[in-house]
């Protein structure tokens, strides 16, 4: 054991700088777009893309003998895109369709009271369209609302789509057999890998609403409930903008909020993310072919945003093939989330995280607010989530490094960290600083870490141990703690103590 005793410095500057629940989340989304400023990277303003003053609507006449408008709403997208663009309109009211397929310079606008149910049947989301399921390439149902190789598109408005009841068939198909790199071959082309739930293939869920290869990408005021699987994911795209979206999916097993796959330059704001997954993740692709594609997720800025229930307010993974990297996100709120911010990979998914800053945050009620999980669990990754021995280095080894989060309150969380890292490759340069916590537990474990500096915080905890575990240059600088007996307990093993620096 290693006794470390306390300094009596608080952060007072800390407490008035974090924005509070009210200020942040689409109840408070502003008309227009600030630029971008500030960011630890170089990265350009975006702009809304703008649509020709060119109208279709749809209405009862639209409807077919199923109740559905999907033949006449594509239809309808397809010719606006043909004459120039415009915007297509779903009035108020409850509509119904299958697969919907947005075309350049088309603007899907669901107006205030208008929902816009989604299809239960497989059947509707035929013939299987070029997709990435879970950072695999594949041939799928795709997304509710889908996209290809288009630019200049929205999916705008005050109204809602909502995925089919939550009783339904689709919703009880298995997800593959297994994990889907073991499902998937990626030595196979892609377009034979057909998982279009026939014939006895495979079925994929749908995402509400998942763009791919498109550039100029505007998703603003609309509600997703009731979903099947994620909810917003763009999937190679350039230039996306997502503002003031509500998603309520608390009951949806994989019900993520919004995941940016392998894009660049992706703007989220002022949006209320309501979970039963991850709310706002970053992903990259996944093992092998993952690896292939090489696109990695970069330049992205999250702000004034609030995420809710949730396994993550933000995750980094565990799709990483491809890297992460130039990710800011600040002024939000995490309220009620599991885990505030998460990194999460496995020893088979590849690829960088890397230059990820996260300023000015406001932790309540979360369960832990950091958590670095790297290895997994032997349930999904076998062997490969042993921590020990160490194994060898290949390129599916990935790398989590050079992390900051700053200016931070943890009002309220049962405990404030754990990492679980990678042994032959540690998580390194991760600085936390400036930041006030209540907590009960302090730091479960921090394994196979090369480089964790604590700076300027003041913690309040009703418990004291800490377990350090084959871990260097662990550094607490200025940081005050009020815990039981004013001392930290620190249990160290497979290291010496001269790696734990406390200034």
């Amino acid at each position: 054991m290693l006794f470390l005793s306390t300094v009596c410095t608080a952060n007072a500057k800390t407490e008035g700088n974090i924005v509070h629940k009210n200020e942040v989340g689409a109840s408070v989304m502003p008309e227009e777009i600030a630029p971008i400023k500030d960011t630890p990277f170089e990265m350009e303003s975006l702009a809304r893309p703008i649509f020709p003053d060119r109208k279709e609507t749809i209405t009862s006449a639209d409807v077919d003998g199923n109740g559905m408008i999907t033949k006449a709403v594509n239809e309808k997208i397809a010719k606006l895109s043909k004459r120039g663009g415009g915007t297509m309109v779903v009035p108020s009211g409850h509509w119904k369709s299958g697969r919907i397929t947005l075309k350049s310079n088309v603007n899907l606008h669901l107006e205030k009271g208008a929902i816009l149910e989604f299809s239960e049947s497989i059947a509707d989301y035929q013939p299987p369209v070029f997709t990435r399921h879970e950072g695999v390439e594949v041939m799928g149902a795709g997304a509710f609302i889908y996209a290809n190789k288009a630019k200049n598109i929205g999916l705008t408005g005050e109204g809602t789509i909502m995925g089919p009841s939550m009783d339904v068939e689709m919703r009880k198909l298995p997800n593959g057999n297994s994990v889907v790199e073991k499902d998937i071959d990626y030595k196979m082309s892609v377009k034979k890998r057909i998982c279009d739930g026939l014939e006895g293939r495979t079925f994929y869920r749908p995402k509400s609403f998942s763009p791919i290869n498109c550039k100029n990408v505007l998703v603003e005021g609309v509600s997703f409930e009731r979903s099947v699987l994620w909810n917003v994911n763009p999937v190679y795209c350039e230039n996306v903008i997502i503002r003031g979206i509500t998603v309520n999916s608390t009951d949806v097993p994989s019900g993520d909020g919004i995941d940016i796959s392998s894009c660049k330059n992706v703007l989220i704001e002022y949006s209320t993310l309501n979970c039963g997954d991850d709310c706002f993740t970053l992903k990259a692709g996944r093992c092998e072919d993952g690896l292939r594609v090489n696109k990695p997720t970069e330049n992205v800025v999250i702000r004034y945003c609030l995420a809710k229930d949730g396994h993550g307010g933000i995750t980094c993974g565990s799709e990483t093939a491809g890297g992460i990297k130039n990710v800011y996100l600040h002024d939000c709120v995490f309220y009620g989330t599991r885990t505030g911010f998460r990194f999460k990979t496995r020893r088979n998914r590849g690829g960088t995280v890397e230059g990820i800053t996260y300023d000015r945050i406001r932790l309540v009620d979360v369960r832990e607010a950091f958590t670095w999980d790297l290895l997994g669990s032997k349930t999904y990754m076998g062997e490969l989530a042993r921590r020990n021995p160490p194994l060898e280095i290949t390129p599916l080894t990935p790398t989590v490094k050079d992390i900051t989060i700053k200016n931070f309150i943890v009002e309220s969380a049962d405990r404030l960290m754990t990492v679980n890292a990678i042994p032959e490759i540690p998580c390194s340069n991760v600085l936390i600083e400036n930041g006030i916590v209540r907590t009960n537990r302090i730091i479960r474990t921090i394994n196979d870490a090369d480089g964790f500096k604590f700076k300027n915080l003041e913690i309040n905890a009703t418990d004291n141990n800490i377990v350090v575990d084959d871990s260097r240059n662990i550094v607490f600088e200025n940081v005050t703690l009020n815990v039981p007996n004013g001392k930290l307990n620190v249990e160290v093993k497979g290291n010496k103590g001269e790696d734990i620096i406390y200034n």
